[in-house]
């Protein structure tokens, strides 16, 4: 199945390899038809031909002249949910096709991959650790200003004395007793 992908660009196809179907079958987009290699016709066309063909459709059609003065919206909603609806096969087709690649390739070469993993998870690594120091830099930067403006509104004789409770010792003195009650 994996040789049924070639020819999605031109030229691809290696000497030899005769294409069974894939997703669409022999004859469509993305696999050889019969006809000259590297020649294009209408029947001849490459996933890729057909995923910016489809995407085209879609934009014309929602700025076209025709649905902007049209008066039915039932028939414009159609139209465009077609073409919506046929860039998304034809992308889910693309997707297929490289997915395909990427299996074909695991196989052949299991150590390219991994080799892309690694270098995948060092890039993953490398981010995470630039937004660890941005947020690290955001909170002494917080941390400084907060210290700033708790020093500018305490003076010396009004800091709590030193300790993780000195706060609550400070508001509970100021507290009255409580009265006591009898058994």
């Amino acid at each position: 199945m994996a040789s049924s992908m070639g020819g999605m660009f031109p030229g691809q196809q290696a000497p030899g390899q005769i294409p069974v179907g894939g997703p669409g079958g022999p004859n469509q987009p993305g696999f050889p038809g019969p006809g000259v290699p590297g020649q294009r016709g209408p029947g001849n066309n490459t996933l890729v031909d057909e995923l910016e063909a489809s995407f085209e459709a879609c934009f014309a059609s929602l700025v076209s002249q025709d649905y902007v003065n049209g008066t039915d919206q039932e028939e414009i909603r159609t139209g465009v949910d077609q073409c919506i609806q046929k860039f998304l096969d034809v992308a889910r087709q693309t997707e297929c096709f490289f997915l395909q690649k990427r299996l074909q390739l695991s196989v052949q070469k299991p150590e390219q991959v991994v080799k892309e993993d690694v270098s995948e998870l060092r890039n993953e690594l490398q981010r995470k650790e630039m937004l660890v120091q941005k947020h690290l830099a955001k909170l002494h930067h917080w941390q400084q200003v907060l210290e700033d403006v708790s020093g500018q509104q305490r003076k010396p004789t009004d800091l709590p004395p030193p300790g993780p409770l000195a706060f609550l010792e400070q508001a509970s003195a100021s507290l009255p007793p409580a009265p006591l009650k009898p058994n």
